[in-house]
């Protein structure tokens, strides 16, 4: 168990799913507005430091999905799209390192630490963190720069965004990752947390 912040070179920043299916109302109320521009913050920070940013894109096979290849909905948001240069997994499984080259990318570029953003916290993100912390690598997830859904309960009730992703977050802290805000993880970049 590796919860992040142990590597002596800056982290990846490895931004998750931040695409426009997931705004269709098909899946529920959503917290945090603001995990866009955060996310943008983030991208901003790392590409003028010159450190490593990885993207990843849910290329779903279910039918019906928002995220289907064909859908205009798999498409990356404008605030988070990928710039020359910048390495973009495709995946059809909630873990990025399931089915992809990701691991293989990130440990033949030295990579042993990740700064982790995107959509949905308690599932493509957090797969993703669980992964990632499994194989070794130093993880760190920035709460206010992801978000999720509301969620339907085995017993019909729902729960409300925000507490599904407060737990997917206490789920992840310290057994897989540290929590960042988008401030201390930029600070931290800068060499400043």
């Amino acid at each position: 168990m590796r919860p992040g912040g142990e590597g002596t070179a800056p982290p990846a920043l490895l931004v998750v799913d931040v695409q426009i299916g997931l705004d269709d109302p098909v899946h529920g109320r959503r917290n945090n507005p603001g995990a866009e521009s955060n996310i943008a913050r983030l991208l901003a920070a790392w590409r003028a430091a010159g450190v490593p940013v990885v993207h990843v894109q849910h290329h779903s096979i279910e039918p019906g999905s928002t995220l289907r290849p064909e859908a205009p909905g798999c498409e990356v948001k404008p605030e988070a799209r990928p710039v020359p240069g910048e390495k973009l997994f495709r995946k059809h499984t909630n873990s990025a390192f399931v089915g992809t080259d990701l691991e293989a990318h990130l440990r033949g570029a030295g990579i042993d630490s990740l700064v982790v953003a995107g959509l949905t916290t308690d599932h493509c993100v957090s797969s993703t963190v669980r992964a990632a912390a499994d194989l070794g690598f130093s993880v760190a997830v920035v709460h206010d720069a992801t978000a999720c859904h509301e969620r339907l309960g085995h017993d019909g009730r729902i729960f409300e965004a925000q507490l599904v992703h407060e737990l997917a977050l206490a789920h992840l802290r310290g057994e897989f990752a540290r929590i960042l805000t988008t401030e201390e993880a930029i600070g931290q970049l800068r060499g400043v947390g």
